[in-house]
This record gives structure tokens, sequence and C-alpha cells, in this order.
């Protein structure tokens, strides 16, 4: 199978590189029939952030899929979701992400939190591997990305692969309108 590739960067095949992957990542990417398809590409951590990364590389921002944790309660009860949106959107938190989890007054996970809990760098947290207790949203139209490029769990690489295989992955639920 061809690795995907985007640009200049560099694609290796992800499941031969759980350097470059955060251990939880190359742990889910182990067990996960799609694990061929997805690539990892190093790059310098200074340019993790997307708008950085993008501008580096030459590459357009609907290429680029954001991974924002939310936090919201009802009845006592707290409700976590990953939100997976393209990157030159935002995350509906306050009306769709609200609304889908049920609760009053949403809010982005603290980052200490969502770095700890997921076992993730910040700037690198990604749908693959996150605890399985969090629901993940999945914009629709990040499943038409050609090469999506997602966290690795580190700031010093990305994944690469089909946006489509983010709907394959355990637990995902696919969200129309969830990036504005």
């Amino acid at each position: 199978m061809n690795l995907p590739s985007i640009g200049t960067l560099t694609s290796m095949p992800a499941a031969e590189h759980p350097e470059l992957l955060a251990r939880p990542v190359a742990v889910a990417l182990r067990a996960w029939k799609h694990a061929s398809s997805a690539a990892v590409v190093e790059i310098d951590p200074t340019v993790a952030d997307t708008a950085a990364m993008m501008e580096v590389f030459s590459l357009p921002m609907t290429s680029g899929a954001n991974c924002v944790i939310v936090v919201g309660r009802r009845n006592g009860e707290e409700r976590v979701a990953a939100c997976v949106v393209r990157a030159d959107t935002r995350a509906d938190v306050n009306n769709l992400v609200k609304r889908t989890l049920d609760v009053r007054k949403p809010s982005f996970l603290r980052i200490e939190r969502a770095v700890e809990e997921s076992a993730m760098e910040y700037g690198g947290i990604t749908p693959i591997g996150l605890p399985a207790a969090w629901r993940v949203l999945v914009d629709s139209i990040v499943l038409d990305i050609d090469v999506a490029i997602i966290g690795s769990g580190i700031r010093r690489s990305k994944l690469l692969l089909p946006g489509e295989l983010l709907a394959e992955l355990p637990f995902v639920e696919v969200i129309e309108g969830l990036g504005r």
C-alpha cells in the first residue's frame, strides 16, 4: 500500500516508528486494522501548532485536523469528548457539542489534565489512543480530507492518513457541522 504523503513532508510507516508516537498512540495503532494506511512525519516541535506547520510546509489549512478536548457536567456526571475538526474551523462547543454531550456548560479540558489523562503532549493530542471513557466526535468534513494531518501524541511528529479512516477508529461518532 502507498503511504499517504503531502507536500515536502517525508512519510514513514507509522507502525514501524513508535519512537515518533506517544505510547497510547503506538499501542492503538498496533491494534487498528488500518494501521498500514497511517504514515508519520517528523517535524521540528517548534512548528507543531497547526498554523505554524501549515505555513512552514506551505500546506493548506484544509489538510489539517485538530483535536480539542471538551468537558461538561450533567446531574453530577462529568462527560469528556475529543472533538476533531478541520484546521480551518473551530468546534461548535457552545451549541452542537453542548447538545451532543447533553451538558449545561461545556468548556475546554484544562491542558494539564488533558495531557495527564491522554498521556500525550499538548499540541500533539490525537483521536488515536485516547482514554476509552472519552467520546470521540469527528466532524463529517474531516472524512473528506484526502490526506489528513493529525497529531501523533507528541509535538515532534504528525500522523498522515486518509481522512475517511478516522470514521473507522473505535468509538468514533461522526457529527455533521461539528466544525464552524
